[in-house]
């Protein structure tokens, strides 16, 4: 018989403004056929919502396919097997991939992984997913951080940035975040490890950062773009390496060259390199014993406000 199900459809392309709900999103009630032979019915229990995904709404991310207006809003998540026609998973399992904003989905699950790990499966979503790998490789392949470096993080408090600066603590830096909010900051510095935290809210962001890194900056990974990068740049030690993810520079559209930051690298020494996560198809192997942010269930009515 078959399935009632409420998706979320790409109705706009957000580029160069940021994504207004009202407009970019319209949610339909559809019904999907039964599962032909191979092929399964999946029950979604969490989404995972990643930076990333406005590239992929705005079609500037070479690196996937094109969205198009009326597609299913795509994006990863945690969904249960309910029914199988000979799939290749049992009635039971809990699998991960990129389901799409869906309640019920229909697939072959050639694309999607069986979850099997000691942690919470959420955990796939976070530090075992794409925002762990973007850490780990960020950091590690392109920061290349050594023990005694300061490593500074733009959005500290979220998914990578978080155990962006968990990694660096791990390989013995010196780790100071930015993140907006004291809660958020008090966060970081209790929670998660950092040595100390800085609240761009507060203002005087260049001058913070010169009070925790007195040394200067060797390492930034940066999660925002902006004038929030701007103010990291003025402040890099000599040989510094700057990590921009993609979703970084996409976010930055209001990121601008000024004389007192980014051109300073050139003097310095210093390499600025960005990077997608899919250039490493690997899975990092981050500590068990991460903190993240609390994970919510799935409410698909509440979706693009997540």
């Amino acid at each position: 018989m078959p399935t009632t199900t409420r998706q979320w459809l790409l109705n706009g392309h957000p580029r160069g403004r940021g994504i207004e709900i009202e407009n970019d999103f319209r949610l339909v009630t559809t019904e999907l056929p039964d599962p032909a032979p191979g092929e399964m019915l999946l029950k979604q229990h969490y989404l995972g919502f990643d930076p990333a995904q406005k590239g992929w709404m705005e079609n500037i991310a070479d690196y996937v396919a094109p969205m198009n207006i009326g597609d299913v809003m795509r994006g990863s998540g945690i969904a249960e097997v309910v029914a199988s026609n000979g799939g290749r998973f049992a009635v039971g399992d809990m699998v991960f991939g990129t389901t799409g904003w869906t309640e019920y989905l229909v697939t072959d699950g050639k694309e999607l992984t069986k979850v099997e790990t000691d942690l919470s499966p959420t955990a796939v979503l976070s530090v075992l997913g794409t925002t762990g790998l973007t850490a780990y490789c960020g950091l590690f392949k392109v920061g290349r951080p050594v023990a005694g470096d300061t490593v500074l993080v733009s959005g500290a408090a979220g998914a990578t940035g978080s155990i962006v600066g968990q990694l660096a603590k791990i390989a013995g830096c010196r780790v100071v975040g930015i993140a907006g909010g004291q809660d958020k900051c008090d966060w970081l510095v209790r929670e998660a490890g950092y040595d100390a935290a800085i609240d761009y809210k507060a203002g005087g962001v260049k001058e913070q950062i010169r009070e925790h890194c007195p040394r200067g900056v060797d390492v930034i990974y940066d999660n925002v773009g902006g004038k929030i990068l701007n103010d990291m740049l003025a402040c890099i030690a000599t040989r510094a390496r700057a990590v921009l993810p993609v979703t970084s520079i996409m976010q930055g559209t209001q990121w601008k060259l000024t004389a007192s930051s980014p051109l300073i690298a050139p003097f310095q020494k210093a390499t600025i390199a960005s990077f997608p996560s899919v250039w490493w198809p690997i899975r990092s192997q981050c500590a068990s014993s991460a903190h993240t942010l609390a994970q919510v269930p799935l409410s698909i009515r509440t979706t693009p406000s997540a």
